[in-house]
């Protein structure tokens, strides 16, 4: 599976895009993007990161970190697409996250 270096954090930790995953030094964070101007917590994340557009979980992201996951998941996007057993992988990791939500492990 494709990685794409993201950002280095200021403490030395990768910020990556592994497949569909934004991931912290290997660990998944978040499967999506989300602007900081549409987060409840926006003034507080601008206060701490004054260049912040997204966040990604409990990154921060700038404008131009952000267009690089775009750009990644577009790519991990095509390559799904094009792979039958990624399409039933992706329906699978969908089902788990939604058995998780409603409290079935």
């Amino acid at each position: 599976m494709a990685r794409t270096l993201v950002k280095t954090t200021q403490d030395g930790r990768k910020v990556e895009v592994i497949g569909l995953a934004i991931c912290l030094e290997g660990e998944l964070e978040a499967f999506e993007l989300v602007e900081v101007k549409l987060h409840p917590n926006r003034r507080k994340i601008w206060e701490a990161a004054p260049d912040a557009t997204h966040m990604a979980g409990r990154i921060t992201l700038t404008k131009e970190e952000a267009a690089i996951v775009e750009s990644a998941f577009a790519a991990a996007q095509a390559d799904i697409l094009a792979n039958p057993a990624a399409i039933n992988e992706r329906f699978r990791i969908a089902a788990m996250w939604k058995a998780r939500e409603q409290g079935i492990e």
